[in-house]
C-alpha cells in the first residue's frame, strides 16, 4: 500500500543547524525548496503544502509577504476602483475592479489624482521645532471630488496622500465608487420637487387672464413634460374616476395607440385590468413582465412592463395614473415611491382647476380659503410619504437635503395658493345688449343645453336676434336625442344637468361629427365628473363661467364658428 508523503515548504538557504533538522525530519515528508517569501506565498496559493519551515532571517519577510497577499486579496475582491498614483502621475497600481474599467474612465481616474498629488504636497511638509526639524509629518485631510463620465456614469472618489517619514508625500491612495444609483435619485427627487412647484403653482395675475381650456392645456403641457424627466418614460395614460358611473375617464395620454384609450375601465379588481385593481383597492401596482401578468390589459403596442399608481386626494383614490415601457422590469421600488409622491401632485393640479369652476363668491380670498382647505390633506400626505423617504436614506445626506427642500416647498405651495383667483365675475347684459348684423351667426345652426330655464331662454333669444337658427333642450338626454336626429354647426350645453353631463353630450356631438364644435357651460360648484378636463382633452371649443357676459358668450360662440369654417375650408382646398 503506498503511502503519499506531507509536503514541507522550506524558505530560504538553511543554517548548517537548520540542515542537520532538516534532514533528521521523518521520510515520511517531501520537501520542497524556494528561496524568497514571496516564492513560498504563491506556492502555498497552489493548496498541497502541509508545512512551512523558515529558515534564518525568513520570518519577517514572510509575515510581510503574507500581510500583501491578504492585502491584495482584500482589495482584489471589494466592489470599489483602488489605484496608486505617484507625484509624476504615473498610475502604479490598481485592484482588479478599476483595470476592468474603460480606458478614458482610467484616464480621468489619473488625472484627478495627480491633480490631488499636487494639492497635497503644497499642504503637507515637515513640521520644524527648535530641535530641528520633526519627522512626524503634517496631517492632511483627504480630498472627495465627483467624476461625471460622459454624462451617463458618476463616480466618486476619496483620494488620500501617502506621507513619508521626511513628511513628503510620495504618492495617493484613490478610492472609487459608482455613484451613478444616487446621483439619479437625487435628480429625481429635485424633478419631483421642481414639478410640484410648477404644478399647483397659482400665479393670481396670469391665471386669471386664463380660461380653463388655456389652464387644462397648460396643466397637460406641464404633466407630459414631468413625467418624462421624471420617469424618462414617453408612454402614459391619466385616467380619472367618475364615481357616478365607476368608470376610469380618459383625461390625458401620451405616446399610447387609439384602440388602447377606446377600452372601458372601471374601478373593480376583477376584470379591469391592473387600472381597475389599483383604483379599487388603492394600491400601486408593478407589473414587470406583461405577459405573465393576467391583470394586463393591452395598452401601448409591444409593451414589456408597467407601472400604475393612484391619484390620491387625501383618503380619496380620485383616478390612477399608467406608464408602460418597451422594456422588461423597468419599474423598481425607487420609481413606485417616486410615482406616487408626484401621482399626489398631480391629483391636486387637476383638483385644483375643478375648484377654480366657480359661479359666486364674495371676495378672492374664499376661492383660495376653498382651495387651500380643499388640499391640506393631500399636501400633508406628501409631507408624510417624503418624511417617511427620509427615514430610508439616514446616512446619506445628500438625498436626505433634496427631500427636505420637498418638505419646505409643500409650505410654500400653500402660501402661494393664496394668490389664486378664480378670473372674472360677471353677469349677463341681455337687457343693454345692442344687436347688430353678423353673417357669421346668421343662419347657423345651434343647439342650446340647460336645465335652467332662464339660461336657455337667454342664450336663445340672443341667438336668434342675430338670426341663428336655434333649438333648445331641456335636459342632457333630449339633447343627445336631438343630436342623433340634427345637423348642429355648434352645440353649447351646461355641464351640470341631473341625468348626463356636459361631457356625455359632448361625447354625442364628436360621436355624430368630430367637427362639431361645443361650448360647455358651468355655474357654481365643482366639475365633479371631469367634464370640462375630459372634452378638453379632446376638443372641446371653450368653457363659460355662469353668469357671463353677452360679449362673451358672442365672442366665443363666433370663434367656434369661424374655426369650423376654416376647416372646411382647408379641406376643401385639400381635396
Amino acid at each position: 500500500m503506498s503511502h503519499v508523503k506531507s509536503k514541507l515548504l522550506l524558505v530560504g538557504e538553511p543554517s548548517s543547524q537548520q540542515h542537520q533538522l532538516v534532514d533528521g525530519l521523518d521520510p515520511s515528508f517531501e520537501t520542497l525548496k524556494v528561496a524568497s517569501a514571496s516564492e513560498a506565498i504563491e506556492r502555498i496559493k497552489q493548496g498541497d503544502i502541509d508545512g512551512v519551515y523558515l529558515a534564518a532571517g525568513q520570518l519577517v519577510p514572510f509575515e510581510a509577504a503574507f500581510a500583501n497577499e491578504q492585502a491584495g486579496l482584500i482589495l482584489n475582491t471589494i466592489g470599489e476602483g483602488v489605484c496608486l498614483v505617484d507625484g509624476a502621475g504615473k498610475l502604479t497600481w490598481t485592484n482588479r475592479k478599476m483595470s476592468g474599467w474603460p480606458s478614458n474612465t482610467i484616464e480621468k481616474v489619473r488625472r484627478t489624482c495627480q491633480h490631488a498629488f499636487a494639492l497635497f504636497a503644497h499642504q503637507v511638509s515637515p513640521q520644524v521645532s527648535p530641535s530641528g526639524p520633526d519627522k512626524v509629518p503634517a496631517p492632511s485631510r483627504s480630498k472627495r471630488y465627483p467624476l461625471n463620465i460622459d454624462d451617463q456614469q458618476y463616480l466618486e472618489m476619496i483620494v488620500s496622500p501617502v506621507v513619508a517619514a521626511d513628511g513628503k508625500v510620495t504618492q495617493v491612495v484613490a478610492v472609487i465608487w459608482d455613484a451613478t444609483g444616487t446621483r439619479r435619485l437625487q435628480q429625481k427627487i429635485d424633478t419631483i420637487d421642481r414639478a410640484g412647484r410648477e404644478l399647483v403653482r397659482l400665479e393670481g395675475e396670469a391665471l386669471s387672464k386664463m380660461n380653463v381650456g388655456q389652464r387644462l392645456k397648460l396643466l397637460e403641457e406641464k404633466i407630459v413634460g414631468f413625467t418624462r424627466e421624471l420617469m424618462h418614460f414617453d408612454h402614459f395614460i391619466i385616467r380619472l374616476l367618475d364615481r357616478r358611473t365607476n368608470k376610469l375617464e380618459l383625461v390625458i395620454t401620451t405616446g399610447l395607440p387609439q384602440e388602447a384609450l377606446n377600452i372601458d375601465l372601471f374601478a373593480d379588481k376583477e376584470s379591469n385590468g391592473i387600472s381597475g385593481y389599483v383604483a379599487a383597492t388603492g394600491m400601486s401596482y408593478i407589473c414587470a413582465d406583461v405577459q405573465a401578468d393576467p391583470r394586463y390589459v393591452p395598452g401601448l403596442d409591444q409593451a414589456r412592463s408597467s407601472l400604475t399608481v393612484p391619484l390620491r386626494l387625501h383618503d380619496k383614490v380620485i383616478g390612477i395614473f399608467n406608464i408602460e415601457s418597451r422594456q422588461t422590469d423597468a419599474f423598481n421600488e425607487d420609481d413606485r415611491q417616486f410615482a406616487e409622491i408626484f401621482g399626489r401632485y398631480v391629483a391636486i393640479a387637476l383638483n385644483i382647476l375643478d375648484l377654480m369652476v366657480v359661479e359666486r363668491v364674495s371676495t378672492m380670498h374664499k376661492v383660495s380659503d376653498d382651495v387651500c382647505s380643499e388640499i391640506a390633506g393631500p399636501l400633508n400626505d406628501i409631507s408624510l410619504d417624503v418624511t417617511s423617504m427620509m427615514e430610508d436614506f439616514i446616512g446619506n445626506e445628500d438625498v436626505r437635503k433634496r427631500l427636505s427642500a420637498v418638505l419646505d416647498n409643500v409650505g410654500a405651495i400653500q402660501k402661494s395658493l393664496r394668490q389664486a383667483v378664480s378670473g372674472p365675475q360677471n353677469v349677463l347684459g341681455a337687457g343693454d345688449h345692442k344687436v347688430t348684423e353678423d353673417p357669421i351667426l346668421a343662419g347657423a345652426r345651434v343647439l342650446v343645453a340647460d336645465d335652467e330655464p332662464n339660461i336657455r331662454l337667454t342664450i336663445s333669444e340672443i341667438l336668434r336676434k342675430y338670426h341663428a337658427d336655434v333649438t333648445v333642450a331641456s335636459c342632457a338626454l333630449d339633447a343627445i336625442a336631438r343630436i342623433g336626429e340634427t345637423e348642429f354647426d355648434l352645440i353649447i350645453s351646461d355641464i351640470k344637468m341631473p341625468d348626463k353631463t356636459g361631457y356625455d353630450v359632448f361625447a354625442a356631438a364628436r360621436k355624430r361629427n368630430t367637427t362639431i364644435p361645443v361650448i360647455l357651460m358651468t355655474g357654481f360648484g365643482y366639475d365633479p365628473h371631469h367634464s370640462i378636463v375630459r372634452a378638453s382633452q379632446e376638443g372641446l371649443s371653450a368653457v363659460l363661467f355662469k353668469p357671463f357676459r353677452v360679449e362673451q358668450l358672442l365672442t366665443e360662440v363666433r370663434k367656434a364658428l369661424q374655426a369650423t369654417a376654416l376647416q372646411s375650408t382647408a379641406a376643401k382646398a385639400g381635396g
